[in-house]
């Protein structure tokens, strides 16, 4: 039985409002196989099943990684972008390093991705500035180790794959703020570990934590390092920033930190805004102090899938600290609605001249 996740190769594209987040698969994948030390022919086939061997790596000890991107369709331009694509390839490659895995060489993850796009084009939610409902393509590009080895080695084959899902926000409340669980029992990684690489395994560790956290109330988690539980890393899905004494923060990438290539957007946008900005340690009873006296005047998280979203509340040790009153911070919005208006091709400021790119013949 076809699944009711992917779309009929004849089927509308859902109702955008309806759309969720993932919840829709287009009815063709892009496949690319690696086998006796070189890359194969790439083969484009319907969304379908894959053929492991039980014994295969990826399910046994963890070989896979990914990447999040996406593709923007502007119908008023009749234009479909993506955004800074190459910066996803490089760290495609730093992944599979640090995982032991073939590196993919940029022009073939980026042709891989845009005719993944191609492929998709009738399912990419149009965006028009009379109805600008925040709906994109989701691209996901894998890779995992094939081979079937019961012994903890690399893979010797692998599998690399773009799948594509027609969405709309991450957050079903949209650009609104959510609230945030500080945890104190988990950490999500430690320095000299996976935390910088976009693999499976950090994400399976987070879940635990974040289906607590949904339970008492809260959207998601903030981790804290996994050494002195005191400096503030991550959200579940996201990089953080924090608005304090009027410089833009977002904590140091110090090896145990996804480099999110929306957060090194960021740190240019502000910048460019006029904006402080730092790259440091940021101590959580700092932070939690500066809400309660206004130094911390705004929080925001960052990321492919959930672009920027506001923070309205931090929940630590069983007390509630809003931020600007649970209300979306004026730096914050500014940020958003101009990242968006880049990624749909409505803007291209000086520091920004390369970061949105066409996909021709889509």
């Amino acid at each position: 039985m076809k699944s009711q996740y992917i779309l009929e190769k004849d089927a509308e594209l859902p109702d955008l409002k309806e759309l969720g987040f993932g919840k829709w698969a287009s009815p063709y994948m892009y496949v690319r196989r690696y086998r006796n030390g070189a890359w194969e022919a790439p083969i484009i086939h319907e969304y379908d099943l894959f053929a492991l061997d039980p014994a295969a790596q990826a399910l046994h000890y963890g070989q896979l990684i990914f990447e999040g991107m996406k593709a923007y369709y502007n119908k008023d331009l009749g234009k479909i972008f993506t955004f800074r694509p190459e910066e996803n390839a490089k760290r495609y490659q730093r992944s599979a390093q640090r995982l032991v895995m073939p590196e993919l060489p940029v022009p073939d993850f980026l042709a891989s991705v845009f005719e993944a796009v191609r492929l998709a084009r009738r399912w990419i939610p149009p965006f028009s500035e009379a109805n600008p409902i925040e709906a994109s393509l989701y691209i996901r590009p894998f890779l995992m180790g094939t081979s079937p080895k019961l012994g903890v080695k690399p893979s010797d084959d692998y599998a690399h794959a773009v799948i594509t899902s027609p969405s709309g926000p991450y957050f079903r409340s949209g650009f609104t703020p959510i609230r945030l669980k500080v945890e104190t029992e988990y950490v999500r990684a430690v320095r000299g570990g996976t935390g910088e690489a976009k693999c499976a395994g950090n994400y399976a560790s987070s879940l635990l934590a974040a289906k607590r956290a949904e339970a008492e109330g809260f959207s998601q988690v903030l981790w804290l390092d996994g050494v002195d539980r005191r400096y503030i890393e991550e959200v579940g899905a996201m990089n953080v920033f924090v608005l304090m004494n009027g410089t833009l923060m977002t904590p140091s990438l110090t090896g145990s930190i996804l480099p999110g290539i929306t957060r090194s957007s960021i740190l240019t946008m502000g910048e460019a805004l006029g904006v402080p900005v730092a790259e440091t340690n940021i101590d959580i009873h700092e932070l939690l102090a500066g809400i309660e006296n206004g130094t911390v005047t705004e929080m925001f998280g960052s990321g492919t899938a959930a672009v920027v979203t506001p923070v309205g509340l931090l929940g630590y040790q069983g007390k509630e600290y809003a931020i600007n009153g649970g209300h979306v911070g004026e730096l914050t919005s500014t940020i958003y609605k101009t990242l968006v208006r880049i990624q749909y091709g409505l803007e291209q400021p000086a520091y920004a001249k390369d970061w949105c790119i066409e996909i021709k013949d889509a």
